[in-house]
């Protein structure tokens, strides 16, 4: 089997895993990277054997995937170019910051017949495919995304930034059309929202409360879900869940047992790297598709509008 030769585009932070990665998976071989710190760039093709390169237009001569890790706010330049010279392409989350933007790479996509998938990494905790099966019917999601301030991720507000997250993942259950959302948030450290509370109503009555800070103490990211017959917990960090459910105990009183799950320690982005080239190899639908990541930026910006409309 001829292997995939993929790029990297943006070798900071998220990047440089991406590079790493691409140079050990055995259905790649990692090429190239590109940076806008051309010494960074050197210093991580030296490590994987690979090629530094100065410009997007050499780079994509020499692949057949990409990866676009570079800020947010350039997603949708680096991405369309990539899917215009026909590359497939994974964009970390989110797949743009508009939702214009973000449909406009879904048509592209679709145009020149490219995968294209979205970074949102949580989807490939290796605790979602063991809770997933017990998420029947949430009523009511309660969700809190919480981070140390860094300066990374600044140049959008938290809600594309961290929310982005369980926003995704709160699509990803299928809780039917939004009805109505409100939303309240403070900047504090950088130039946008630091911190939001948002609730959406969904048409089928379920609910999903959802909090992000980037200016807090300690990380945390948790999930409890309430649904008919019982409830869910989910520690993203710990990889850890637990399933209660309805019963009858003793005297027919009504009781709850609880199920523990612990999920093991697989790599999230080396998951997704692996389902991205699958998708890539036997041209299926990608685990979160473009279109998934343009509704996640679509219901965030009803997020940001509401709370615009409540100053």
């Amino acid at each position: 089997m001829v292997k995939l030769r993929a790029g990297v585009i943006g070798v900071g932070h998220l990047g440089r895993h991406h590079a790493r990665l691409y140079a050990a998976l055995p259905d790649a071989t990692l090429v190239g990277v590109l940076d806008q710190e051309g010494e960074r760039a050197s210093a991580i093709a030296q490590n994987y054997h690979a090629q530094a390169f100065r410009g997007l237009p050499e780079l994509l001569k020499h692949v057949d995937v990409v990866s676009v890790a570079v800020p947010t706010s350039g997603h949708y330049a680096v991405a369309k170019a990539c899917l215009e010279a026909g590359k497939h392409v994974l964009v970390e989350k989110p797949i743009a910051v508009l939702p214009s933007e973000a449909q406009d790479l879904v048509e592209l996509a679709d145009r020149h017949g490219c995968t294209l998938q979205v970074g949102h990494s949580e989807r490939f905790n290796p605790i979602m495919p063991l809770i997933r099966p017990h998420l029947q019917s949430p009523m009511l999601f309660e969700c809190h995304r919480l981070g140390t301030y860094s300066e990374r991720g600044t140049d959008v507000d938290v809600v594309l930034d961290l929310m982005i997250h369980d926003i995704d993942l709160v699509l990803s259950c299928n809780p039917g059309s939004v009805e109505a959302v409100w939303a309240t948030g403070g900047v504090l450290l950088s130039s946008t929202n630091d911190v939001v509370s948002a609730r959406i109503q969904f048409r089928g009555g379920g609910v999903a409360q959802l909090t992000a800070s980037r200016i807090s103490p300690k990380a945390l990211r948790q999930w409890r879900v309430f649904q008919p017959d019982g409830c869910v917990t989910i520690d993203f960090q710990a990889r850890h869940g637990v399933v209660g459910r309805r019963s009858v105990g003793s005297g027919g009183r009504p009781t709850m047992a609880m199920e523990e799950i612990q999920a093991g320690d697989a790599e999230p982005l080396k998951l997704q790297l692996e389902s991205f080239l699958h998708a890539v190899r036997v041209r299926s639908c990608p685990v979160v598709s473009g279109a998934d990541g343009a509704a996640a930026v679509e219901l965030a910006h009803r997020v940001l509008s509401v709370m615009k409309i409540a100053r």
